[in-house]
């Protein structure tokens, strides 16, 4: 698997769907945003736009997110908002590489046991795409997002950042929430440290 590059970056997990609120796996099924996904789009905007301006903060070049919908329009809602609060227009583009996992016969079930043994790599559901290929995917698409000078913001997914958690060497299996920034920064003697815009 290839190296993440150790560059920072923010990253903002889409906003609520029906199916997140319903416990569902999504996976590739392309479910839209839902009315408080859509606030909480709104929100992640005003929580960017605070820490911008704010002391020892780097500001965002760009915005490059995944081709799902309810990624797209989380980052295209943020984008807007920015400009909305007189920050200058980011160029958003899409990584098709930053898409949800495909979890196969599991899309539309809810979350279960199931879900460790994926992340350990004992059990893929038929259909769906093993947690390593998964991490070498995101990992490609990370450092095609931090490759160019300034500091990216990537609107993607839950089960993605769980793959680029665990390149990053930090648990993999932890639940990211729902529209809230967080800025991934390293530091060559205490690795990937993650905050939380909030």
């Amino acid at each position: 698997m290839t190296q993440l590059l150790t560059r920072p970056y923010w990253y903002l997990r889409h906003g609520q769907t029906d199916w997140n609120r319903a416990g569902l796996s999504q996976g590739r099924t392309d479910v839209p945003l839902n009315e408080t996904g859509i606030e909480q789009a709104v929100e992640a905007g005003r929580l960017i736009e605070q820490a911008l301006r704010g002391a020892g903060q780097g500001a965002i070049s760009r915005i490059v997110c995944s081709p799902l919908e309810r990624a797209h329009r989380t980052a295209t809602i943020v984008r807007d908002e920015l400009v909305a609060y007189g920050l200058p227009i980011l160029p958003l583009s899409v990584d098709e590489d930053l898409a949800e996992v495909c979890f196969g016969e599991q899309e539309g079930q809810p979350i279960a046991a199931w879900y460790d043994d994926w992340i350990a790599g004992q059990y893929t559901p038929p259909g769906a795409e093993p947690f390593a290929v998964l991490k070498s995917r995101a990992t490609r698409a990370l450092n095609r997002a931090t490759a160019d000078e300034g500091l990216p913001l990537v609107v993607a997914h839950g089960a993605l950042f769980r793959a680029l958690r665990a390149v990053m060497a930090l648990p993999a299996n932890v639940r990211l929430p729902n529209a809230i920034p967080l800025s991934a920064v390293h530091d060559a003697q205490a690795g990937w440290n993650l905050t939380e815009l909030a």
